[in-house]
């Protein structure tokens, strides 16, 4: 049966999102309105209102939780709608999203050990790049903080999806618009989940890109973020 704590988490993040996805829509759209962002911003003062722990109220929404699985594998059917696009591509998609996991475990991995951060941290902040659900487990099999990891994924994705579309238009004026499968990995490889959120507000070919995105840096996290910490004396 379903506790009161479970009970008021569930009702507060939905409430929260759907004002928040009001906001949004309000305002015409805009990056900065983010409903993600906006529906943090709305929970945080009622947890706190509330006297209600963070890992309390993450242990009361498990179920959304649960969803994210699901949801990440429905990104398949836009995908296939896009297959002979995809087809297209394929190979220079495969070396950018090689590229950019690579790129960003590096420059995660290089910032921690020149902070002398602790295994634990490490373990926590390297998968901050990948899908919520693969980014928790890798922390987890190394002795990081899945509840730690799963924060800074949000704040990683809501960030990238506020900024992403803005560096975008700026190298746009020099290079060109870029294409719908370009930002949609743009998207997808930054900000994960709420970037292909994002992308969809752009069209069912970007939120396709964007999607496969999070699939092929999911798979290239899977690999190279447990070669890279046995690498550096974390197993």
């Amino acid at each position: 049966m379903i506790s009161q704590l479970a009970l008021f988490s569930l009702t507060i993040t939905l409430v929260c999102y759907e004002l928040a996805e009001a906001l949004f829509r309000w305002s015409g759209r805009r990056a900065v309105f983010n409903p993600l962002l906006w529906a943090v911003a709305l929970i945080v003062p009622c947890l706190l209102l509330r006297g209600i722990e963070y890992r309390d109220y993450f242990a009361g929404v498990q179920l959304l939780h649960f969803l994210l699985g699901p949801a990440t594998i429905a990104l398949a059917v836009p995908l296939y709608e896009q297959r002979q696009r995809v087809r297209a591509v394929l190979v220079p998609l495969a070396g950018a999203t090689l590229a950019a996991a690579v790129t960003s475990l590096v420059v995660t991995l290089g910032m921690l050990l020149a902070a002398k951060a602790g295994k634990s941290l490490i373990a926590s902040l390297a998968p901050r790049s990948v899908t919520t659900p693969v980014a928790m487990a890798v922390a987890e099999q190394f002795g990081g903080n899945p509840t730690l990891t799963a924060s800074i994924v949000i704040i990683t994705g809501v960030f990238g999806a506020i900024t992403i579309p803005g560096v975008l238009a700026v190298t746009g004026r020099v290079l060109g618009p870029p294409s719908a499968a370009a930002e949609g990995l743009a998207l997808g490889m930054s900000a994960h989940g709420a970037g292909v959120a994002r992308a969809f507000q752009d069209g069912n070919e970007t939120g396709a890109f964007a999607g496969l995105a999070i699939g092929l840096h999911a798979v290239a996290a899977a690999v190279l973020i447990p070669l890279a910490m046995k690498a550096i004396g974390i197993s």
